[in-house]
């Protein structure tokens, strides 16, 4: 029984689950700077938006200080995994640990940490985190989950993890297999990131846009195809649409994060989305050159931030 949950990450997505889970279970929050602990202790999580409530929960900066968990949610960013739990690693020996995160790999960092049960998990609720106390819900869907099989995870354990997130309020489905519902997002979230990143523009209307020869949605439609053709080349069966996805999307003007990683000069999550389809076609054998060239473009850009170059290095000195 799921009696105890530690949420790793408590950004936005772990900030809802937080507080929701709060309503029926005790949860703790795993956070990294004491401020945003104490922040929490003291005044617990206010959610805002689609659903509106108050929530207290336990949190804490230093991992000595943690008890032992039934359940752990990774919500951290996909390039902080392995910072994010190593410190509670051995926290979770006696129950398993569901990665929420975006893209492919999270698993197989999280498995190789805590040596426990690990559930695949995609997430398609979204919120705005206002400060450290206070979410916005604003997507009211559901968290997809299923076995992550080299830890040979029962299913028991995957259902009752979904169960408990429903009886908080948030929407959650069970699968045997999650790769296809993974594998959805990672499309439409490969293809919608990697644009935002290039272009710095939020999910708008542009991306959905077909009629004009200029217009931006050709390239998207023309990625997810190329994601959708990969995913086939490896067996797997989509479990929605990601250009339906990506019309949805497309109405909201919601940031993607790799926006907010380009505007900040902060390392992207591209090696965990386009560049895991890239990688993954190229081992499969399948061509997939629009995504290897966006990965590579925006690895670029990354490299941009703290080149300096020779000619630049030859002014300074003149300077």
């Amino acid at each position: 029984m799921i009696k105890r949950v530690c949420i790793i990450g408590c950004g936005s997505i772990g900030s809802l689950y937080a507080a929701h889970l709060a309503k029926v279970t005790e949860v703790w929050a795993f956070v990294r700077r004491p401020e945003h602990a104490e922040a929490l202790n003291r005044d617990g999580l206010k959610v805002s938006g689609t659903h509106q409530f108050h929530a207290k929960v336990l949190a804490s900066h230093d991992p000595t200080s943690l008890p032992e968990f039934d359940l752990g949610i990774v919500s951290s960013k996909a390039t902080q995994t392995a910072e994010a739990v190593r410190p509670v690693a051995h926290l979770f020996k006696k129950g398993a640990i569901l990665s929420s995160q975006n893209g492919l790999g999270g698993e197989e960092i999280i498995a190789d940490l805590t040596k426990t049960f690990v559930i695949r998990g995609t997430t398609f609720m979204s919120g705005t985190r206002h400060s450290d106390t206070h979410v916005q819900y604003e997507l009211d869907t559901a968290t997809w989950m299923g076995p992550f099989e080299p830890t040979n995870t029962p299913f028991a354990i995957v259902q009752e993890a979904a169960e408990l997130l429903v009886s908080s309020g948030l929407k959650a489905v069970a699968l045997q297999d999650a790769r296809p519902a993974q594998w959805s997002k990672l499309i439409f979230n490969a293809s919608v990131n990697a644009v935002s990143a290039l272009t710095e523009l939020p999910h708008s209307y542009h991306f959905a846009a077909e009629k004009d020869f200029a217009d931006l949605g050709h390239l998207l439609h023309a990625l997810i195809d190329e994601g959708k053709q990969v995913a086939s080349g490896l067996g797997i069966q989509l479990h929605e649409d990601p250009w339906e996805m990506n019309k949805i999307g497309a109405q909201t003007d919601h940031p993607p994060s790799m926006l907010y990683d380009v505007g900040h000069k902060l390392k992207t999550e591209v090696d965990f989305l386009g560049g895991a389809i890239a990688r993954q076609a190229q081992r499969a054998g399948i061509p997939a050159p629009l995504h290897t060239a966006l990965y590579r473009l925006i690895k670029g850009k990354e490299a941009s931030w703290t080149y300096e170059g020779k000619q630049h290095a030859a002014a300074q000195r003149q300077t």
